[in-house]
This record gives structure tokens, C-alpha cells and sequence, in this order.
């Protein structure tokens, strides 16, 4: 095709269905020929070979063969067999008896031209099944067989296996020629969901709405077909948001509204989603909801809305209801438990999230009914397009983001107090040491020239005090051992930033995603046990991949692997704490502002915060650092023992891993 993409031709069905049409049409042939030459005495009664009829409907007699006087007998005489010519005989050999019936017959003209028998309709090999009833899908060919590594079209490079099902399997690979994640979707070309799943995967390119996550190609290759569809490595679906309870109300409204808007978009142009579950839809980073798998999910599956408009509208209609009870209740409204989500009592049936859960916002709650139930309550008037849901999303007062909490009170860091002295408090007078101050004299009536006389002394005196102790406060700290008496404190508002750690005790941040860091490897490093490191258990352990060689020992070996920490958001961190098993040298770093993906970044582009060695490291920074993504970077691997697993590979095992602000 033009675009690319190569049609899917199942020849097993419609050769299947030719070889049948052209055997049935052979034996009808064969069977009236037997007929007529029986009737006329032809040669062929003799050798018990069927004549071919020469001509059509009108039954007139053509070329040297008799006319018929009798009809052709329906049945054989009692005791003879069957004749031949009902023997199921294959199309070589129905081809072998009619040319040697047409020599036994002595036929060396074929006469004028016979009409082309009637043939039978060919039969449909494969039953009839409902495309929507996902129990009756037939399984005709399995899932291919890949593994990490396998280039697919000599240009994605498979990594890890996200999903698989007994008839496809979803993969995250990496484009080798533009150098980014992607996802493929993989499909033997021979199934017969194979043509709809490029036809949906076409259309959904076609609809080019950012909302939902993109399809950026869709190609049959020989065996296989395989759909490739646009990557958000920093995205959440809603499965994982709501893996810590339900979803304050300002962000469900969020997340319904942006859902709802999308989805009406995409069946005004014709398109529907039909499998629209927590798994699909992706909350990015700046907080905009996108939607995965529109029409692919759903073809890749048998469920190719092949009903009426309507249908499809009240089947995206009811799932993003089910969708807000659950980020509402954090339950699943089925009585099935589905998405880590635990399902409702089989009892209950027709609820409203506000009766499933305490507290819920009314509003939201009376949407969510009237998007899932059939009878919502109340006697509300059920919603069953995504249009009516839009509008009466837009009807609703909007719910104000709520006020972020104020951070809780810390006292000011002391700052040294070894620091230049300020001036003293020019109210107070001073005098130098060895001296005493002159008594003040009581306020008496002046002439103004006497009184300005008083002011200048007056003034002098304090500035030579203030001389005096700032001379000596300064010789006193030059001083090795001593220390400064009566120093005044630095103010909290100065801008000279201090070399002093701060006083408080630093508070635990949670690490929200460890993640694998391997720009220089071939695979993620330890992917198997990446949240080991996190689960606030020493004993279980991050594990990375055995090497041969220690890091830069030689030309050729890595420079080192790394253990990538994501906070969730940026947070200001002063320490991380690392447990080993085996002494291991690692650098703290974190990325630049330059850096846009910390995943894919190279090593050179983070800044190192620190570099430490041994079995329990702690990493203290003199100045607090806010960032999101912190990188443990390992340098030197220790040589695991003779005695235990992988003997005499270079590895490392990370127990616990501790960040605080």
C-alpha cells in the first residue's frame, strides 16, 4: 500500500474453498456424463468410465454422441455398487478418469463450446463467531516467539516484555534510528484479527489527536504483523495513581473531564475506544491525562464494535464511569477484583460512589452514577454518549485546587560565629579597654551652640568605642585557640552562604520508582530486582548483572553501571545512605538542568555530589540539593566468592537505600 503498510491474505480459506467449489463441480461433470453415456450404449458403459456432457441446460445431443431415449437412472439396481463417479476422488484424479473417458469414447473433436456447469457456493471454512464475545474467540495461530534483543523490521530493538497473551504480546523496544523508546504490539499475520488489528492501528494514526498516545507505525513483515505506538517513560496510568487510595476531588475532575473531552472528540470522527480500562489511561508529569490503545486494544482483542454507533458510545459512556467510581471509591464497580482494585459485594448493585464510601463529593458522585448504571438513583436521567457526558461535566461548578499545606516551622540554621563582626548597636557606647566610659550628664537647657558642641563629642566618643571593640574582637579570633566574647550573632537574612551543614535532623523523603540505569549496556542492569532497593528491607536486594571484567580494567569494559531513584517530584535532599552487601564504590550524582529524559541522559551530562566506598556509605552534602532524580553510579564491582553464585563474576547488591530532605 501506499502508506506502507502490506495487507494480510489468509490463502488457507480461500484455497480451501476453490479446491471444494472445483470438486463439486468435477462430480456433477462426471455424474451426468456417467448418466448419458449409460442411456446411449456409449463405449464408456463398457470400461465403467463416466462420459463429460458436451452440452448445457437444453439436454440436445452434440458431437457424435447419440441422443438419449431414457433418463438417466437416480439409483443402482439392488446388489451393484455405486458408481465411481461418487467416490471422493481428489481434482488430479477427477482430471485423469475425464481425459481417459474422452479417448475410451473415441472423441477427436470437442464440438462446440459447453456450457460452464453451475457451481456451489464455496463454504466458509471458519465458524461464524462474535468478534465481542472475547470467550468464543477462536485461536487460530499463537503469539510469535521473541525474546530481548530481536530486531523487529531491522529497526526496533525489542527490551523488556510488558504484556502477553496466548494471541499477541506488547513489548517496550528502543527505535534504533531515532534513538527512542517505543511500543510494538506483536501479531502472527496469519490470524484473522490480523486485518483489523492493521485497519484499526491506520485509523487510530489517522486521528492525529495528541490526547492519546500516538501509533507511529503498523507493518506486515512476512509471518508477522506488529503495530508501533509512541512511549511516556515518566507517566502513571491510573492503575498506579490509585494504587494509594482514591484520588482527592479536584483531581478526579481533572481526570474525567480530560478523559471525557477525548473520547467525545474521537467518536465524533467515527472512532471508539471499546476497552477503556485504569491500564489506559496515562497521567503525564505537567498533569495532563492521555489515552492509550484507542481501537487497537480493542482489535488486538476480538472486540471490534461491530454493533451500532450507539453501542460503542454507551460502551466508552459506561467505562469512564467506571472509571470515576473507582477514583472516587477506590474500588472497581464490578463484583470482580480488577486493577488492584478490590471489587464490590455481589449484594450490592445500582450504588453511587457516595454510598460505597464516606465523604465522596456529591457532585461527582451523581456524575459517575449516571455515566455506569442503567437506573441511576434518585430517579437521575442515565448519560449514555460521551457528548451528553461533556456536557454535563461542563455544567458543573468547577472544584478549586485545594491550598498546598504550609510546610511545618524549623528553626534557622546557626551560621558560624567565627564570621566578621557587624557594628554594634550604635545606641550603646562603648569604651575602649582600659578606659572608663564618661559618665552621661543629665539633660540640661543648652544654647545651640553649646549643644552641638555636646553632639560632635558625643558622636566621636561612640565612634572611637566602636573602633576600639571591633580591633580587638578582631585580634582576639586571629588568635589560634581563642574564641570571640561577646560576638553578636549573624542575622538569618544574610546572603552569604555557609560551608555549615544545617543543625536539624533531616527528614525522610520515599523513593517512588527505582529505576535501571544502563546507557553503556546492551539491557537494563538488575531490572528483575529494582524495587528490592526501596521496600525498606535490608535483607532483599538489588542485584546487578555478573561481569567479567571490573569496571575500565581493560580497552572495551564498561565504565560502570548506575541505580536511577525517582522522588516523584523535585524534592531538597542533604543525605542518602546506602547499604551493601559487598564493598562497592559509587558516585551520588544528579542530573543538569540541561538534562530532559535522566533515563536516557549520558553519565557526563549528571553532576557528582559525592563518591564513596565500602559495605555502609552515607553521603552528607554541605548544601542541600532540590532535585527529582538522584543517580547511584557504580564504579568498582567487588568479585563474588568461589563458593557462591556466579563464582568469580564482579557484581553488586544493594540492600537499602535511604534519601532525606
Amino acid at each position: 500500500m501506499a502508506d506502507g503498510t502490506k495487507a494480510v491474505v489468509d490463502t488457507s480459506a480461500a484455497d480451501g474453498a476453490a479446491d471444494e467449489a472445483a470438486l463439486a463441480a468435477a462430480i456433477d461433470e462426471l455424474a451426468d456424463g456417467t448418466a448419458r453415456a449409460t442411456a446411449a450404449g456409449s463405449p464408456a458403459e463398457k470400461d465403467g468410465r463416466g462420459g463429460r456432457a458436451d452440452s448445457g441446460d437444453s439436454g440436445e445431443p452434440s458431437g457424435n454422441a447419440p441422443a438419449a431415449t431414457t433418463p438417466a437412472p437416480t439409483t443402482p439396481p439392488a446388489g451393484e455398487p455405486a458408481p465411481e463417479s461418487t467416490a471422493p476422488l481428489s481434482v488430479s484424479e477427477i482430471a485423469a478418469e475425464l481425459a481417459s473417458g474422452d479417448a475410451a469414447a473415441g472423441r477427436t473433436d470437442p464440438g462446440p463450446a459447453a456450457a460452464a456447469p453451475a457451481k456451489r457456493p464455496p463454504r466458509d471454512p471458519q465458524p461464524t463467531h462474535d468478534p465481542r464475545d472475547t470467550a468464543t474467540l477462536p485461536q487460530t495461530l499463537p503469539a510469535p516467539q521473541r525474546r530481548s534483543g530481536d530486531m523487529i523490521g531491522h529497526r526496533y530493538r525489542l527490551e523488556e516484555c510488558i504484556s502477553s497473551t496466548e494471541t499477541f504480546s506488547s513489548w517496550r523496544a528502543v527505535d534504533e534510528k531515532l534513538r527512542r523508546a517505543v511500543g510494538v504490539h506483536l501479531m502472527a499475520s496469519g490470524h484473522q484479527r490480523a486485518r483489523k488489528v492493521l485497519a484499526a492501528a491506520k485509523s487510530a494514526a489517522l486521528l492525529g489527536d495528541p490526547r492519546f498516545v500516538q501509533v507511529l507505525d503498523a507493518v506486515q513483515e512476512g509471518e508477522l504483523v506488529y503495530v508501533v505506538r509512541e512511549w511516556l517513560p515518566h507517566a502513571s496510568d491510573l492503575a498506579k495513581l490509585l494504587s494509594d487510595g482514591p484520588l482527592e476531588p479536584h483531581e478526579a475532575y481533572q481526570m474525567v473531564r480530560q478523559v471525557t473531552d477525548a473520547v467525545a472528540a474521537a467518536h465524533r470522527r467515527g472512532q471508539a475506544h471499546l476497552r477503556l480500562t485504569p491500564r489506559c489511561v496515562l497521567r503525564t508529569d505537567s498533569g495532563q491525562y492521555r489515552i492509550n490503545g484507542i481501537a487497537v486494544d480493542a482489535a488486538l482483542r476480538g472486540l471490534t464494535g461491530e454493533g451500532s454507533g450507539e453501542d460503542a458510545e454507551r460502551v466508552d459512556t459506561r467505562a469512564i464511569g467506571a472509571l470515576l467510581f473507582a477514583a472516587l471509591t477506590h474500588r472497581w464497580p464490578y463484583p470482580e477484583d480488577r486493577y488492584d482494585l478490590q471489587g464490590l459485594p455481589r449484594n450490592l448493585r445500582e450504588v453511587a460512589p457516595d454510598q460505597v464510601r464516606a465523604g465522596v463529593h456529591k457532585g461527582l458522585s451523581e456524575l459517575a452514577a449516571r455515566a455506569l448504571l442503567d437506573h441511576p438513583p434518585h430517579h437521575a436521567e442515565p448519560i449514555t454518549t460521551p457528548d451528553g457526558l461533556a456536557r454535563a461535566i461542563a455544567l458543573m461548578p468547577r472544584i478549586r485546587q485545594p491550598q498546598p499545606e504550609l510546610p511545618a516551622f524549623t528553626s534557622p540554621p546557626r551560621h558560624n560565629t567565627h564570621a566578621l563582626p557587624t557594628a554594634p548597636n550604635p545606641t550603646r557606647v562603648v569604651a575602649a579597654p582600659g578606659t572608663t566610659p564618661a559618665p552621661v550628664a543629665a539633660p540640661v537647657r543648652r544654647s545651640g551652640r553649646r549643644l552641638r558642641t555636646v553632639v560632635k563629642v558625643t558622636a566621636s566618643a561612640v565612634a572611637l568605642g566602636a573602633i576600639g571593640v571591633a580591633s580587638w574582637q578582631l585580634v582576639d579570633s586571629l588568635r589560634p585557640g581563642s574564641t570571640a566574647v561577646a560576638s553578636p550573632q549573624a542575622s538569618s537574612t544574610s546572603a552569604t552562604p555557609t560551608a555549615h551543614a544545617a543543625t536539624h535532623d533531616p527528614a525522610p523523603i520515599p523513593v517512588k520508582e527505582a529505576l535501571s540505569y544502563n546507557p553503556l549496556g546492551e539491557k537494563a542492569d538488575g531490572a528483575a530486582s529494582l524495587a528490592k532497593a526501596i521496600d525498606d528491607d535490608p535483607a532483599s536486594e538489588w542485584q546487578t548483572n555478573w561481569y567479567s571484567d571490573a569496571f575500565g580494567s581493560k580497552p572495551g569494559t564498561k565504565e560502570g553501571t548506575g541505580l536511577l531513584l525517582d522522588l516523584g517530584s523535585a524534592q531538597t535532599v542533604s543525605k542518602v545512605t546506602l547499604k551493601w552487601s559487598t564493598a562497592t564504590t559509587a558516585e551520588l550524582r544528579m542530573p543538569g538542568k540541561a538534562v530532559g529524559n535522566a533515563q536516557t541522559a549520558k553519565p557526563g551530562d549528571f553532576t557528582v555530589l559525592g563518591k564513596k566506598a565500602g559495605t555502609a556509605v552515607e553521603y552528607n552534602l554541605d548544601s542541600p540539593v532540590t532535585t527529582r532524580y538522584l543517580l547511584i553510579w557504580l564504579t568498582n564491582l567487588s568479585k563474588n566468592p568461589d563458593s557462591g553464585p556466579n563464582p568469580g563474576k564482579y557484581q553488586a547488591f544493594l540492600g537499602d537505600v535511604k534519601v532525606f530532605g
